[in-house]
């Protein structure tokens, strides 16, 4: 099976109140829409739904709020969320529903969650319903996948589905931020969400069998955005050899510098590039990237366009972005506007039609309709 994430319905999350369709595309979607519309608060229910399928719900809901940040205008108004996410190819669709609701303590325990199922399975009806335990904290799915039942393998293929929808933000690079540490070499199994094991990461594309070309590619691309930039020097400390810097030289000089040297916006764009252009193989299923764009230069947000391209080959990617370049890099049909509704003070979602802009395309590039506000998805 070759099951994809093609839409998300949400209701009562945050800016979100009655149920939303969100339409996802096989290979990029691109949330557009002004500040505080709600783009970013699609791009947080993933980081919500990463901890929650690996049962730390409540350490992401403490941390970030408490519950009634999640709930469409606090418990009193909205005492529930809920979320469906549809996966699906040509010839099975399946369905992971939850319903989150608030509870004493500010907290919020599943009163629903379900998985339902429909594909060529002799030994089940179509559709296959899985009904999970209610009143917990934490969701039942890795627990329902060590369970000896018929259906075993059909939660554990749902999980690892749900556990490839991965979130990144590179937003926070200042000095004390984990991508300017130095890192373990073991910690180099997958990109973390801040690229705070870009160092570990990256050794370990470099010294694993058949990872050479990949990590001199991403050296490449980095040196179109920073010409001056040779090569890491990604050596085990003097304090202790488990451990590896992020450090680098420049062409023509022996000096080595530190990560803490490196501009911002540079630094951002070393953690797309090694992201996006990673092994096939490793590549995550469902990348969600949060204005990737930020302090980048217009040459490098179009050489993030091209690497998106690349990488959508392979995976799902869903950016929230508000950059007219990067808008511009994509069809308009994979573009999904965000904005508020007024009346009902809800975000709602639309995805553009290329047949209907037809013959504005014409004449106007997708970003400057954003701006002539003929899209949507203005202030």
């Amino acid at each position: 099976m070759d099951l994809k994430l093609n839409e998300i319905y949400l209701s009562g999350y945050k800016s979100i109140g009655d149920e939303q369709r969100i339409p996802i595309n096989d290979d990029v979607t691109v949330l557009l829409g002004a500040n505080g519309v709600g783009k970013s608060n699609i791009i947080s229910f993933f980081h919500m739904l990463g901890y929650a399928i690996t049962g730390s719900l409540q350490n992401y809901v403490a941390e970030h709020g408490f519950a009634n940040t999640f709930l469409h205008y606090g418990s009193k108004q909205t005492p529930s969320l809920s979320a469906k996410l549809v996966f699906s190819d040509k010839n099975s669709r399946d369905e992971y529903f939850f319903r989150l609701t608030h509870a004493s303590g500010d907290v919020l325990i599943y009163t629903e969650e379900t998985l339902k199922i429909l594909q060529d399975n002799k030994k089940f009806k179509k559709p296959f319903t899985i009904t999970m335990d209610v009143g917990r904290k934490e969701s039942q799915l890795i627990e329902q996948s060590g369970k000896d039942k018929p259906f075993k393998n059909m939660v554990q293929f749902v999980l690892s589905l749900l556990k490839g929808c991965q979130y990144f933000q590179f937003h926070d690079t200042s000095s004390k931020s984990e991508i300017k540490q130095h890192t373990h070499v073991a910690n180099n199994r997958s990109l973390r969400s801040d690229a705070g094991n870009l160092s570990a990461f990256l050794y370990g594309i470099k010294t694993k069998k058949d990872g050479k070309a990949y990590y001199d590619r991403i050296v490449r691309y980095i040196r179109q955005v920073f010409p001056q930039f040779d090569d890491f020097v990604m050596l085990p400390t003097v304090q202790n050899d488990n451990y590896v810097n992020l450090d680098w030289r420049e062409k023509g000089n022996d000096n080595i510098f530190g990560a803490h040297q490196i501009s911002d916006g540079t630094l951002r764009f070393m953690a797309l590039v090694t992201l996006l252009l990673q092994p096939e193989n490793t590549l995550p299923p469902i990348i969600v990237l949060d204005e990737p764009e930020l302090g980048l230069h217009p040459t490098a947000i179009d050489i993030l366009a091209g690497m998106i391209k690349k990488a959508s080959v392979y995976s799902q990617i869903i950016v929230a972005t508000q950059s007219p370049r990067l808008i511009d890099a994509f069809a308009a049909d994979k573009i999904v506007v965000v904005e508020r509704d007024n009346k009902s003070k809800s975000s709602v979602f639309k995805k553009l039609d290329e047949e209907t802009l037809k013959d504005w395309l014409e004449n106007y590039t997708t970003s400057e309709l954003w701006d002539k506000n003929i899209i949507g998805g203005r202030p």
